[in-house]
C-alpha cells in the first residue's frame, strides 16, 4: 500500500515545496489572534487621500467596470510616463515601454518570468523583502545571495562588499534585483553602489530588475536615484513600482514595469496570461494619484520622518540594537540585549506578552541563522497607534 503522505508530496510540485508562506502575511494573522499592535505588515492604519478615493469612487459610478487595456489605461500609463520624466527625468513612451500589473508584486514575477531561463542565476542582496527568493524559484532561476552588511554605527549605513558581489556575477547571470529605498534595512543605494553595480550588469550582459515602491518615502537630505537613468543602463533595466505606498492604497493592487520594448512585450504576455489586468476603476484613480502636487509627496516624507523618530526613539530606549533608516518605513534591529535564544522566541514572546507584532529577521534572508537576532518593526501607522506600542515596549526593560 502507497504512503498517504508519499501519494501527496506527489501532487506538490518541487518549486511550491522548495519555500514556505510568507512570514510577514503570518505575523498579522498572529496580531490578530493575540490583539497585539501590528508593526509587522507595512500597511497603514490612516486613510488614503481623499481626492484619490473619490477618484475611484467616480469611476466605479461612471461604469469603468469592465477590462481596461491589458497593459493598462491610457490615462495611467500616460500619467506614469509624465512622473518618471518629473522624478528622474526618464523619457519613458506610455505605449511600449509601460506595463500596469496587479501590484509591484505581479510586476515582479512577470518580469522575471518574461526574462528567465531555467540555469540562469538572479543575484539578490539580503537581508531582502520576502518574495525575491520565490519569485526567483517560480520563474526557474537560481537566486544568487548577496550580504548587505549592518552599520558599524549609528551614522553609518547597511554596505555590500564588492567582492562579494562581483563574485556572485558569472556568465550564467540573467538579472539582479535592487530594491531601493529598500525593505527591509531602510537602506538607499548611493549614486557610487548604483555605478558599480551598473558595471557589473554591463560585463556580464546582464539586467538590473529594480523595485522602486518606496522613492517618495525618503529622509536626512537623502536622494533617491533610479539605475536606469545610469548610462549603459535604459535598455537593461526593469523599473517597478506602484500606488500601494505612496498613496496608503496597499489593497488596490495597481503596480507597473516600465523597461524599453523589447523587454516590455515579453512582460506584457506573461502578465496578460497571469491576470489579464488590474482592476480597471483604481487605474483611473491612479492617474489622479500620480498628478498630485509636489506638496503632497514632501508632507507624505515629513509625516513618515515623525514617525520613524517615534518609534526609532522608543526602541532604542527598550533595548533594541535599532539600525536608523534613510528611506522606506521600517525599522531593522538587533535584538542581542534580551537574552533569548533566537528571533522566533523573542517575536512570541512580544506578541502574547507585550502585545506588539513584528517580523522575526529570519524571513529575510537565504540562511535562517543570519537572522536570529534580528527583527524588524513597520512604522506606518498613527502616531497614536506608534505611542501604543511604544509604551507596551517600554515594558521589555523590566524584563532585561
Amino acid at each position: 500500500m502507497v504512503d498517504p503522505v508519499v501519494q501527496q508530496k506527489r501532487l506538490i510540485s518541487a518549486k511550491a515545496e522548495s519555500f514556505t508562506e510568507s512570514v510577514i502575511r503570518e505575523m498579522t494573522r498572529q496580531a490578530l489572534l493575540y490583539g497585539a499592535i501590528n508593526l509587522a505588515q507595512g500597511f497603514p492604519d490612516f486613510p488614503a487621500p481623499e481626492e484619490v478615493k473619490r477618484a475611484a469612487a467616480a469611476a466605479i459610478a461612471a461604469d469603468i467596470n469592465q477590462y481596461a487595456i491589458t497593459w493598462g489605461a491610457k490615462s495611467l500609463r500616460e500619467a506614469i510616463a509624465r512622473q518618471m520624466a518629473r522624478w528622474q527625468g526618464l523619457s519613458v513612451n506610455p505605449e511600449t515601454e509601460i506595463t500596469v500589473c496587479c501590484g509591484s508584486t505581479e510586476a515582479m514575477i512577470s518580469a522575471l518570468l518574461a526574462v528567465t531561463n531555467p540555469g540562469d542565476e538572479i543575484v539578490i542582496f539580503e537581508p531582502f523583502y520576502e518574495n525575491y527568493g520565490p519569485d526567483a524559484i517560480l520563474s526557474g532561476a537560481r537566486p544568487r545571495f548577496v550580504k548587505l552588511h549592518p552599520p558599524a554605527t549609528p551614522e553609518s549605513d547597511w554596505i555590500f562588499d564588492e567582492k562579494e558581489l562581483r563574485a556572485a556575477f558569472n556568465p550564467r547571470t540573467k538579472a539582479v534585483i535592487l530594491n531601493t529605498p529598500n525593505n527591509p534595512t531602510g537602506k538607499v543605494f548611493t549614486r557610487q553602489e548604483l555605478k558599480f553595480i551598473r558595471d557589473l550588469c554591463v560585463e556580464f550582459n546582464a539586467l538590473a530588475i529594480t523595485d522602486e515602491i518606496y522613492e517618495h518615502i525618503i529622509y536626512d537630505g537623502t536622494r533617491h536615484l533610479s539605475i536606469a537613468t545610469l548610462d549603459g543602463m535604459r535598455d537593461r533595466t526593469v523599473t517597478i513600482n506602484g500606488m500601494s505606498k505612496t498613496y496608503s492604497v496597499t489593497g488596490w493592487r495597481v503596480g507597473w514595469a516600465v523597461a524599453a520594448p523589447h523587454l516590455t512585450g515579453a512582460i506584457r504576455k506573461v502578465h496578460d496570461f497571469l491576470t489579464v489586468g488590474a482592476p480597471a476603476p483604481l487605474q483611473e484613480a491612479g492617474a489622479v494619484a500620480l498628478s498630485l502636487p509636489e506638496s503632497y509627496y514632501q508632507k507624505l516624507a515629513a509625516d513618515y520622518r515623525a514617525r520613524r523618530d517615534l518609534l526609532l526613539a522608543a526602541l532604542q530606549e527598550a533595548g533594541f540594537r535599532a539600525f536608523v533608516p534613510r528611506g522606506a518605513y521600517y525599522i531593522m534591529t538587533g535584538i542581542s540585549a534580551f537574552g533569548f535564544p533566537d528571533e522566533a522566541a523573542f517575536t512570541k514572546y512580544l506578541v502574547k506578552e507585550i502585545g506588539v507584532a513584528p517580523v522575526p529577521g529570519s524571513s529575510f534572508y537565504s540562511d535562517p541563522r543570519d537572522g536570529a537576532q534580528q527583527v524588524r518593526f513597520a512604522f506606518c501607522k498613527q502616531l497614536h497607534t506608534l505611542d501604543e506600542a511604544a509604551g507596551r515596549l517600554a515594558r521589555l526593560r523590566k524584563t532585561r
